[in-house]
């Protein structure tokens, strides 16, 4: 379990660095082109850095209300690594696409962690079974 809470925290810090450095470096052109479209894009992408971090911070704490958190911004995480390197892709960025593959690689296998953890200890969202 401490690979998923590590890998949510790492991933939720990393992503808000990656997008303070993008936006402080004038690299979001959609700020110009579609700002309602970015805005919410980065909204997402803000919500899920927080649950991952929390997430983890909480499984970390051993709070059992941390692993649901932290598989809700698993998921978040992994809709975001399919979705994102559609953009990289159309403009023949290979390596940004490998790096997401890598990335959804390590979210698939934190939540994997997570529910192989749940069923062996008996415990599901925080209830004993």
């Amino acid at each position: 379990m401490n690979f998923s809470a590590w890998y949510g925290i790492v991933v939720g810090i990393l992503m808000i660095v990656q997008w303070i450095f993008s936006i402080l470096s004038g690299s979001v052109p959609e700020f110009q082109t579609e700002p309602w479209r970015i805005g919410f894009h980065l909204a997402a992408e803000f919500a899920t850095a927080a649950l991952l971090i929390l997430g983890g911070n909480t499984v970390l704490r051993s709070l059992t209300w941390g692993r649901p958190v932290l598989l809700i911004g698993l998921g978040m995480l992994i809709y975001s690594e399919i979705v994102s390197p559609g953009y990289f892709a159309q403009l023949g960025q290979w390596p940004m696409v490998g790096m997401f593959v890598v990335l959804l690689g390590g979210a698939i296998w934190s939540v994997l962690l997570l529910l192989r953890e749940n069923v062996t200890e008996g415990v599901f969202y925080g209830r004993v079974s």
